[in-house]
């Protein structure tokens, strides 16, 4: 049994303090680890991340490209063909999908899209729907709900 007058840190886990210009014997005294002079010398010394000491820098030489749309949906897109495995008449919403580990996260919304066939009558409830989706799930009897 460990008595609490045994109890140490783990080895490496506490270091002593560094206490940088306080004399020769410190290893670190005098010009305090930074040389002698210069721009890293002084106080508030050093260049900002990014300069190359004049040189064009790498994030001026690459061209800029493109747009991104900070308004843009971006929606988790489901197939047709994927909506089988539920039952005759189950109600198919964000939920159900989440539960069945056909979508991972729901974003801005689901999106219906018409790949392949469907087979069972389903209420599914999407954000949004494609036409041909909406088409394959109302010919298998079922309906379609904009959430």
């Amino acid at each position: 049994m460990m008595k609490l007058h045994e109890l140490t840190p783990a080895p490496g886990s506490n270091t002593p303090v560094y206490r940088k210009g306080r004399g020769p014997a410190s290893g670190n005294g005098k010009t305090a680890g930074k040389g002698h002079k210069g721009q890293n010398a002084r106080s508030g010394g050093g260049v900002r991340p990014g300069f190359e000491g004049g040189q064009i820098p790498l994030y001026r030489k690459l061209p800029k490209r493109g747009f991104k749309n900070r308004f843009a949906k971006s929606y988790v897109t489901v197939n047709v063909e994927d909506l089988n495995r539920f039952e005759n008449g189950a109600v198919v919403d964000a939920e159900a999908l989440l539960a069945c580990r056909l979508i991972r996260k729901v974003e801005d919304g689901v999106k219906v899209l018409g790949n392949g066939s469907l087979t069972k009558n389903l209420t599914v409830k999407a954000t949004v729907f494609s036409a041909t989706a909406k088409e394959k799930i109302e010919a298998a009897g079922g309906k379609t709900e904009v959430v």
